[in-house]
């Protein structure tokens, strides 16, 4: 079993540390917030640091979850100098690529290795430990922090270099960006021609048009149920970085750039915790937004 510290513990990284602990290793964590560190040993056990510096000195593998690039470099600011001649750093935030690429030439000066590995399933996936990770770094890296991830994943793959995991996260969020927008718009479609929804969906679900979240979203869309998962505010988050990368590697996204914009719509509603498919209400729907993602 490994010695690992988990640092942030929102809706995503306090299951994933709970899980490691779990399957029996070593876990202490940090959260900027000391309370929600508090809230993590006395649900889960294990124990807790006061700075990064510490739970990094108590570890062999160092995971992390956090917000947006800037979250990841103030807390890197202390992992990096603490890290030693082998450690392994693995970030799961959903950062830029660029980022990532400069924390791995960060770690490899000091003798570690990093390996950006965000994740998809959202807080569901967490709290089941059935997350799809996608990781880039050297293999080296992947193959000594794949058996630890191993105890909150689905699906691990070593997409390629430094940043690589980044990059194939931003592919994740542009087409489900597209296929919620598509979905929201067959749904309203559909109760403006007066069809039932469920009949609709029974009828197209096994065939071409078949996605995750036909599957799982399409019942709480046209109930007006938003509070089942990834907020608006990180979903944006992320297209921001998608399209700051399509921009420097010369990409046309012009559907994720509309949808990025539709979400902001929905954030003007006042949706900005409400979940992605929330997309369905700025059509107009009659649907009973202000009763969830508050």
């Amino acid at each position: 079993m490994a010695k690992c510290s988990f640092l942030g513990l929102g809706v995503m990284g306090a299951p994933m540390a709970g899980h490691l602990l779990k399957a029996g290793h070593e876990v202490i964590v940090w959260n900027r917030t000391e309370a929600k560190s508090d809230a993590w040993v006395e649900t889960y056990g294990g124990a807790k640091a006061s700075t990064p510096a510490e739970a990094v000195a108590a570890s062999d593998f160092v995971f992390s979850c956090l917000g947006d690039d800037p979250d990841v470099m103030v807390v890197y600011e202390e992992v990096i100098p603490a890290a030693r001649e082998g450690m392994v750093l693995v970030d799961h935030t959903t950062a830029s690529a660029h980022l990532a690429r400069s924390l791995y030439d960060r770690a490899l000066a000091e003798g570690a290795m990093f390996v950006d590995a965000p994740v998809s399933g959202g807080q569901a996936g967490a709290e089941n430990g059935q997350l799809t990770i996608m990781c880039g770094g050297a293999d080296e890296a992947f193959a000594a922090a794949a058996p630890i991830m191993d105890a909150y994943a689905k699906q691990m793959t070593h997409i390629g270099g430094p940043g690589a995991g980044q990059q194939a996260k931003m592919v994740n969020q542009i087409c489900i960006a597209g296929i919620v927008q598509g979905l929201s718009e067959g749904l309203a479609f559909a109760q403006n021609a007066g069809l039932d929804p469920a009949k609709v969906i029974e009828a197209i679900s096994k065939g071409a048009a078949q996605s995750w979240q036909m599957e799982n979203r399409w019942e709480t869309m046209v109930n007006g149920k938003f509070d089942y998962g990834f907020a608006i505010d990180w979903m944006r988050k992320d297209l921001r970085i998608a399209l700051e990368e399509a921009r420097a590697n010369g990409s046309k996204l012009p559907v994720a750039a509309l949808v990025d914009q539709f979400y902001a719509d929905v954030q003007d509603m006042g949706g900005n915790r409400w979940d992605t498919s929330s997309l369905i209400t700025r059509l107009g729907q009659d649907v009973k937004h202000g009763e969830s993602g508050k």
